[in-house]
């Protein structure tokens, strides 16, 4: 034992405080509690790919929801089969060599010699037939924007040799060129009235039908050609082919009256005034012109059917985002209770529940959906039996994961405290344990969206569920008409893919990102 004897009491003033008047810091401690959710934000933003991703999200999701009110040339149900299958074509990105609308291609002297009329024969106004390749090529209506290298080939000795023009730059919305239609009287006038205001033209002389005319149906053979070679009708009147060449002056086989003057239009039937059917034959781009108030304008081009593939894009997300949300907040919700009450109660509850569920987790996915859409699609629609179907099982995953939880959290102290202290089950299951497993359950929730994208995805490419109509349309049908032709037309797949791919990526890092900010073990952590 210490004696108090040997440490006498020692005076106050012999004490000296040491830096008396020195501060050591100007800095102010806040001793205010950080609620869970500004901490877990707080973790949250610390995770540069989560934010990365959830910003691309963001884009996404925005793009689908301004797309509709940016593009107002046309609605998501317009739709054009003459441009069918086209590139991507900005106007005012041309300038710069974006979205040009353009294709590379390799073209024999016959096909090069057709696409190459259509813009000689937009420019022959009056139908004169005086336009030369030269003038043609310089027209605003020329689809050959750039003619690569000729060469030479003979695939038999001894025969004449092909000619093939390579890595030709064709401009696509102008190589529909010229077409037939059939229009009634009334809205002949009206072309006019329209050409009168606009000085555009639309209406183009008719062609004959004669042994020059290589297809009756194709209305860009409007010159007199033999086997696809464009000809001159000598003195005597025998055919001379014509090679290509800037000076060449294709001769016209147009339909013309007894004085020679070019014919616009033909009766083909009708009765009254305005009601009377004419034949006439318009150059497409113009006339799309006079239809639509505009020049053929596609972000992402269109699809296989004519559609605005940005437009169908944007209604694709939008389904896709709004299934997946739906069922992952309803799965949310449905797994969330179920697994709370397994997991709380044990024993018998428990055993119970776990075999209804594996009963419903034992039936294939895709079964359940082939019977919703044989049954259910025709009375209630596509969609909403594709949610049911996602729904009948979809919960399962949830309520495992949030009956681990429970078996873990409620043998805790601070649960065996509140139980102590008479806490009713409602207030231990949601105010202790619920908190506890909530990173976990909000991580498993986001990551069911992506998952649930994927499937339906994946549903509609194979045709099981059909959403493909002028309304509604989803990435995996898009992705499903492209399968074929893609590539030839690549953009058809490609714009799809990346926004799907991007979907699934983000998705699950912004998960990832979720599950750490809401783990309270981590809380106070630095990283």
């Amino acid at each position: 034992m210490m004696n108090n004897n040997e440490y006498p009491n020692i005076p106050a003033e012999k004490f000296v405080m040491v830096n008396k008047d020195h501060r050591i810091s100007d800095q102010k401690f806040e001793d205010k509690p950080i609620g869970y959710f500004k901490d877990a934000w707080i973790r949250f933003r610390k995770n540069k790919g989560s934010i990365v991703a959830a910003c691309i999200i963001l884009a996404i999701v925005l793009f689908s929801l301004l797309a509709p009110l940016m593009i107002r040339d046309h609605s998501a149900t317009f739709m054009d089969t003459y441009y069918a299958k086209k590139p991507s074509r900005v106007l005012a990105l041309q300038k710069f060599g974006i979205a040009k609308g353009t294709t590379s291609r390799n073209f024999s002297e016959a096909g090069l010699f057709r696409d190459v009329a259509m813009g000689i024969g937009a420019e022959d106004h009056d139908g004169t037939g005086q336009v030369t390749v030269a003038e043609g090529m310089a027209s605003y209506y020329q689809p050959i924007k750039y003619i690569g290298t000729r060469s030479e080939y003979t695939e038999i000795k001894g025969a004449k040799p092909k000619v093939v023009y390579s890595s030709c730059s064709v401009e696509n919305y102008l190589e529909v060129g010229f077409l037939y239609r059939s229009v009634e009287q009334a809205e002949f006038r009206r072309i006019l009235e329209w050409q009168e205001k606009t000085g555009l033209q639309a209406l183009y002389p008719l062609v004959e039908t004669n042994e020059w005319n290589l297809d009756p149906q194709d209305a860009n053979y409007w010159f007199k050609s033999k086997k696809g070679t464009p000809v001159a009708i000598n003195e005597k009147g025998k055919a001379e082919t014509l090679s290509f060449a800037d000076d060449v002056v294709l001769e016209d086989n147009y339909k013309r009256d007894a004085d020679g003057k070019p014919i616009y239009y033909e009766y083909t039937g009708g009765g009254t005034h305005d009601t009377a059917q004419y034949k006439i034959r318009v150059l497409y781009y113009n006339y799309y012109r006079y239809l639509n108030g505009e020049e053929p304008r596609y972000l992402f081009g269109t699809d296989s059917q004519g559609y605005d593939l940005a437009l169908r894009l944007a209604g694709g997300i939008r389904l896709s985002m709004l299934l997946a949300v739906a069922i992952s907040a309803i799965n949310l919700v449905l797994g969330a209770i179920y697994g709370a009450i397994e997991g709380y109660y044990g024993g018998a509850v428990d055993m119970i529940l776990e075999r209804i569920s594996d009963i419903l987790n034992d039936v294939p996915f895709i079964v359940v959906v082939t019977l919703f859409q044989i049954h259910l699609a025709n009375k209630v629609g596509a969609v909403p039996s594709l949610l049911f179907a996602f729904v009948v099982t979809g919960w399962i995953g949830t309520a495992a994961r949030t009956r681990t939880q429970f078996y873990r959290f409620k043998g805790q102290e601070y649960v065996l405290a509140a139980r102590t202290l008479g806490a009713r089950d409602r207030r231990i299951i949601w105010k202790h344990i619920f908190p506890n497993s909530l990173g976990t359950i909000i991580t498993s929730s986001v990551l069911v969206i992506p998952g649930v994208i994927s499937s339906e995805s994946m549903l509609s490419y194979l045709g099981i569920v059909k959403l493909g109509d002028a309304n509604t349309t989803s990435l995996g049908t898009l992705l499903s008409d492209a399968a074929g032709i893609w590539t030839n037309y690549p953009h058809l797949l490609l714009y799809p893919a990346i926004v799907l791919s991007l979907l699934m990526i983000c998705f699950n890092l912004f998960g990832n990102g979720l599950r750490d900010a809401f783990n309270p073990s981590l809380r106070g952590v630095e990283e």
